[in-house]
């Protein structure tokens, strides 16, 4: 299938995250779209779709029935997609452990922070022949974690702003060691899918902020024996419908903020491009344009 052009929109709202957030009341001009990158295909064609004034990008991390995993996920494709058919803004959505007890499951964590345990993954755009230093001090979008909290403080959906969410490889989850040594390290979620999606991110120049969704407590908790699939499945199905109500609220936040266009992050690439213009490989140059092309 022939990708479909698709013009740039002002400002669209990418929301990564499981099959189905996309089912929202009032969502029009919907359409499946397939898009190709230099990295290849993303997970799965994208569902773009418009809420009131909002354009909205849907993209199931895992593909619709979620035959991928964690770590065979094309993070690169996901965003260079994403950012091909205008994505300025990406809300990530991933089902979590929980690391501490305040956090349990059905709350919602504004992430700020992230331990990256992954070994496997490609997780930068650049590379050989065209080499750049981004900084990740400050992982994901202040302002646009403002706007999610706005949208959280004013429903019901527990949730908890600020806190490290601790990427690990898996597929499988963690020993009773690894949780003791995260919970140790004051960590709050841990997860297998926010990178090296909020890196790429942050090197397209795209505001990135991450919504961490508790499903279980880890197995530190000593209760976690007892928590059934069944359990779990319902925590999953809630927080899924919690999640569509809160991208209904945020769309037309996101649409609405003047002040998106001077965010920091969309001048994350100033200053990191390290290889001297001369000694560029015209090939790497050409294939980051796709994520890159403001100070290309």
């Amino acid at each position: 299938m022939q990708p479909e052009t698709v013009g740039p929109s002002p400002r669209r709202l990418g929301i990564i995250g499981g099959s189905g957030l996309y089912d929202l009341p009032g969502l029009t001009e919907t359409r499946w779209v397939a898009v190709d990158t230099p990295w290849g295909a993303p997970s799965d064609e994208i569902f773009l779709g418009r809420l009131g004034e909002a354009e909205l990008a849907f993209l199931p991390r895992h593909g619709r029935g979620h035959r991928i995993p964690p770590s065979d996920v094309n993070y690169r494709a996901n965003i260079a997609a994403l950012k091909s058919l205008g994505v300025t803004d990406v809300l990530s959505l991933s089902a979590v452990g929980g690391l501490r007890a305040d956090l349990p499951p059905g709350t919602f964590v504004i992430v700020d922070q992230f331990i990256d345990r992954t070994t496997q993954r490609a997780k930068s755009f650049f590379g050989t022949g065209l080499v750049a230093h981004v900084s990740m001090a400050h992982p994901v979008c202040p302002r646009l974690g403002d706007h999610v909290a706005r949208a959280l403080g004013g429903g019901t959906t527990p949730w908890a702003r600020g806190g490290t969410y601790v990427a690990m490889e898996g597929p499988q989850f963690g020993t009773l060691a690894e949780s003791a040594l995260y919970r140790a390290w004051n960590c709050s979620v841990v997860g297998m899918t926010n990178l090296p999606e909020a890196y790429l991110a942050r090197e397209a120049e795209i505001c990135y902020c991450s919504v961490s969704m508790v499903t279980d407590f880890d197995c530190w908790h000593p209760g976690h024996d007892a928590v059934t699939v069944d359990a779990v499945i319902q925590v999953l199905l809630s927080n899924a419908e919690h999640a569509r109500t809160l991208v209904s609220t945020l769309a037309s936040r996101i649409a609405a903020d003047a002040s998106a266009p001077s965010c920091a992050c969309r001048h994350a690439l100033t200053s990191a491009l390290i290889t001297a213009p001369a000694a560029r490989d015209p090939a790497m140059v050409e294939r980051l344009k796709a994520v890159a092309a403001r100070v290309l």
